[in-house]
């Protein structure tokens, strides 16, 4: 006869039915309050989403409205209430380009020349492939005295829509006639540098002469020579003329007067105010 298999129960172990049977409603008590406490941490963490993605749409549309405020106030001329206009709007949408390049147009406009560029360069920070935001910070950097580096703000401006003919025919160009004005006034400036030190120590000087020779005469000529030099230098200027091109003009000669400089609108133009 074959012994039958099966659990084989402890020496005095007793366990009734009616305890398994609490054990167990217990058990599934617990599952279902797992399972619910799950149900309330999903709701929670969606709850907490959603109301971020509401806020944000809220910062949206009310930077949106100020936006828009503040270019009304820019088309009237009120130019420091639509900067405090856009400033609120940076606030609540602090990565929004175009309300720092409009900013920077304005700034320019004011000659706030040193906060336009920095409003600019945010603008290129934060949407780096938009041309319009690269011609507005070369402008800017124009303003500056930064001219190497208004040149690149176009030429990037350029390689990202190479058809805008603006930045060819007024910007880049006008850029680099400013570029060969300062090559012209440092050159100037070194000719001056060099001839007054010409005048101070003048070679024709260091020499002993006979003051009854024709040396002594040609050596006063020399060095009268150079002091009228120096005194021309002195009184020339590196202008533009209405052509484009830099020339160097002496006050008080004819036609010094004809040089105009370029309106501030070649290299500030308000756009979409």
């Amino acid at each position: 006869m074959m012994a039958s298999f099966g659990w084989k129960r402890k020496v005095g172990e007793k366990v009734s039915k009616s305890v398994v049977q609490q054990f167990e409603a217990e058990d599934e008590r617990t599952e279902g309050d797992d399972e619910a406490g799950q149900d309330e941490e999903v709701d929670w963490l969606h709850a907490i989403k959603r109301r971020r993605e509401i806020l944000l749409e809220d910062c949206a549309a009310k930077s949106r409205s100020l936006k828009e405020e503040g270019t009304l106030l820019a088309q009237e001329g009120r130019h420091w209430e639509a900067i405090k206009k856009w400033d609120e709007a940076i606030q609540l949408t602090p990565d929004n380009s175009l309300l720092y390049e409009m900013k920077s147009q304005v700034l320019t406009i004011l000659h706030e020349v040193f906060p336009a560029v920095k409003a600019a360069e945010m603008a290129v920070k934060f949407k780096p492939l938009w041309w319009e935001g690269w011609q507005t910070l070369g402008r800017a950097q124009l303003n500056l005295g930064e001219v190497d580096l208004a040149v690149r703000s176009f030429q990037i401006a350029i390689h990202l829509c190479p058809s805008e003919c603006s930045l060819w025919q007024e910007d880049l160009k006008w850029a680099w006639t400013l570029q060969k004005q300062q090559l012209a006034t440092k050159e100037k400036i070194r000719q001056e540098e060099e001839t007054k030190k010409q005048i101070l120590n003048a070679p024709e000087l260091e020499r002993d002469y006979d003051f009854e020779s024709d040396e002594v005469l040609a050596a006063c000529v020399a060095v009268a020579d150079r002091q009228a030099q120096y005194e021309e230098l002195r009184r020339t200027t590196v202008v533009i003329d209405a052509e484009g091109n830099v020339r160097n003009v002496v006050s008080g000669e004819e036609g010094s007067q004809d040089t105009d400089t370029p309106a501030k609108e070649q290299f500030v133009k308000a756009r979409g105010l």
